[in-house]
């Protein structure tokens, strides 16, 4: 059997979620090296548990990650095309339903937009849309947050309030001074600031919600009273 057999058993193993693993040369042979999904929402994408990646490095050398699709063609999403960018290696997929394998390779590819992003956390989320913002707006490179490992890790533990400052930004004590590319920190469901949004002016903010596509939408009332802090960039 070949490392593609190998992982389409696992992944019709459980065909409703989507199932992900490593692509590894191990023993002088190419082979399906299995993953956790950690994601929430396990039907719609997939988070690789790093610490599966770790063992993977162990026992040989990783060169590609594989997924699959439980509904749908196996061609790449966006989010796909942006985690295979993000993490370096090709990435191979699989469609449970049509029976059908899609690769593709590392090539320099970005999101054409800031607006419609799926979200992925850690790749696509609240604060890489805040971060590629400054990149096009401001010429301003800020630095990769590593994020934890999963978004409930985060969500009681948000890095927000730790990182900002060490990456050029200062906190606003007057929140009616509030300004074009100004960070608003807001609280989430579990009373954490666990909720990055930017003001973009024209009581506009530009933000990435889970489970929603990145957009811009009014600073109403109830997004006003959710955030408890607001940064700005000190170049």
């Amino acid at each position: 059997m070949t490392w593609k057999d190998n992982f389409k058993n696992y992944a019709l193993e459980n065909a409703s979620n989507e199932m992900c693993g490593l692509l590894a040369i191990i023993e002088g042979e190419k082979q399906f090296y299995p993953c956790k999904n950690l994601a929430d929402e396990k039907n719609d994408f997939f988070v690789l548990d790093p610490d599966d990646w770790a063992d993977c490095e162990d026992k040989g050398e990783i060169i590609g990650v594989v997924h699959s699709h439980p509904i749908g063609a196996a061609t790449a999403s966006d989010a796909d095309m942006a985690a295979c960018e993000h993490l370096g290696f090709p990435y191979y997929i699989y469609s449970i339903q049509y029976d059908d394998w899609f690769s593709l390779n590392p090539s320099g590819w970005k999101t054409n937009s800031l607006i419609g992003r799926r979200f992925i956390f850690g790749i696509f989320d609240c604060w890489s849309l805040i971060t590629d913002w400054f990149l096009e707006n401001k010429n301003i490179d800020i630095a990769y947050t590593k994020r934890p490992n999963t978004l409930k890790e985060f969500v009681k533990n948000p890095l927000f309030e730790q990182t900002l400052p060490n990456l050029g930004f200062k906190e606003v004590d007057d929140k009616s001074e509030i300004k074009v590319g100004d960070v608003l920190l807001m609280e989430s469901v579990k009373n954490s600031l666990a909720h990055a949004a930017l003001y973009i002016g024209d009581s506009t903010i530009l933000h990435h919600s889970m489970g929603k596509l990145s957009c811009r939408e009014p600073y109403d009332l109830n997004y006003q009273q959710a955030t408890k802090k607001i940064y700005r960039y000190d170049s």
